[in-house]
């Protein structure tokens, strides 16, 4: 009986050391996510995906010699166009609003006003009399060359033909203006209003009147601009002018956008403003009809540049006076995603983008690096430091 009693104590002992044993590598086997030590952060899929993490490489940048300046977009002078009347008139109808995109030739606006149709009989008036004046005229000549009547006579005659011919054609100009067709109007046809067209393609940028408005000569009614061939219109100061040379590149960005877009010096100026600055004239590589003249902009201007390995701005975290960014770790469970921090040197920093490169010699340009999100994976480290040592 001992001896089985030694047996049975045995077993147990043995399954209790082997379920032991089998505990110990199942919790080995298991990696809490909570445990990030040192510079490694771990991150299950729907952290990852919370933390909107973006991964991206490394980037050559031309980030060094250059000058930094600001400026506008602007409008060449024939690509803005302000309409205003000829005439004096009341604003009949038009259909324009701000942001309209309208074609060349279209009608803006249809004025109307007494003073039209008065203009137009008149030069039908004067026309008929500039006929019968030239026909005077002719007669008294062949008169005059047969000695039936005097010089003074012809003079008189050549005179009141010649004042109502300037008469006529100064109304034939000011029906142009107003865009009236003149043969129709010979034939008798009088219109009692004028309608002003757009002398280009582009969109409307200011309307200033409105139905049954008064409009003069003096006001603006309209302005339609050609956005199509927008320049950067930069601003330097004087000392930085003799590094600028036409065609050279410049690269900028807008106000609240992160693209990159570029240009080339097409004109420098050649006045100095009262604050010490030149205006440089540049074209646009790439037109984007969905630019607008006025937006504000920070360009560099190449001087000399070489392309260096660069990040986005946001991809670097800095901890205790020091500059890091995260790689992605080469662990293979799916599960989880390993990230490790990185300790680099920074350079330069233009347009967004910083130059930088690995304390500890790796290449930077075989990882994968966080862009997005870097922050995020810094606090979980520092957290869960600060956990442990509670």
């Amino acid at each position: 009986m001992k001896s089985i009693y030694k047996l049975l104590i045995t077993l147990v002992i043995a399954l209790i050391i082997q379920s032991c044993n089998q505990a110990s590598e199942k919790k080995e086997e298991i990696v809490p996510v909570e445990n990030n030590h040192g510079n490694e952060a771990v991150l299950t899929p729907e952290q990852f995906k919370t933390a909107q993490i973006e991964l991206g490489s490394i980037e050559m940048k031309a980030l060094s010699g250059t000058i930094k300046v600001n400026g506008m977009l602007d409008l060449p002078p024939q690509s803005l166009v302000s309409i205003s009347t000829p005439f004096e008139g009341i604003v009949k109808s038009t259909e324009m609003l701000q942001g309209m995109k309208v074609r060349k030739g279209q009608a803006v606006v249809v004025l109307q006003h007494p003073d039209f149709v008065q203009i137009q009989q008149d030069y039908l008036d004067f026309s008929s009399s500039l006929e019968y004046l030239k026909l005077e005229y002719e007669r008294q000549q062949e008169l005059s060359a047969d000695n039936v009547n005097a010089k003074k006579t012809v003079q008189k005659a050549k005179s009141e033909y010649q004042s109502m011919l300037a008469r006529v054609r100064g109304l034939k100009v000011k029906l142009k203006l107003m865009n009236v067709n003149i043969i129709s109007l010979e034939k008798g046809n009088i219109q009692s209003t004028l309608t002003l067209y757009s002398p280009i393609n582009g969109y409307v940028t200011e309307v200033n009147t409105n139905i049954g408005a008064t409009a003069s000569p003096s006001d603006i009614l309209f302005e339609i601009a050609d956005t199509e061939h927008l320049h950067a219109e930069l601003t330097v100061f004087e000392k930085d002018v003799p590094q600028l040379k036409i065609g050279q590149k410049v690269r900028f960005t807008l106000a609240n956008e992160n693209k990159e877009r570029m240009a080339t010096v097409y004109l420098i100026g050649r006045e100095i403003s009262k604050e010490r600055t030149v205006n440089i004239h540049c074209h646009l590589d790439e037109e984007d009809g969905q630019l607008l003249p006025g937006m504000y902009l920070q360009a560099l201007v190449e001087n000399g540049s070489q392309d260096v390995a660069a990040l986005p701005e946001k991809a670097i975290v800095e901890f205790e006076g020091s500059k890091y960014i995260f790689i992605e770790g080469s662990e293979k469970n799916k599960e989880l995603r390993h990230f490790e921090m990185i300790e680099i040197i920074v350079g330069v920093t233009e347009l967004g983008f910083t130059q930088v490169s690995a304390v500890n010699k790796i290449d930077l340009t075989k990882e994968r690096i966080v862009l997005n999100g870097a922050y995020d994976l810094l606090s979980k480290i520092k957290n869960s430091e600060e956990g442990e040592e509670h």
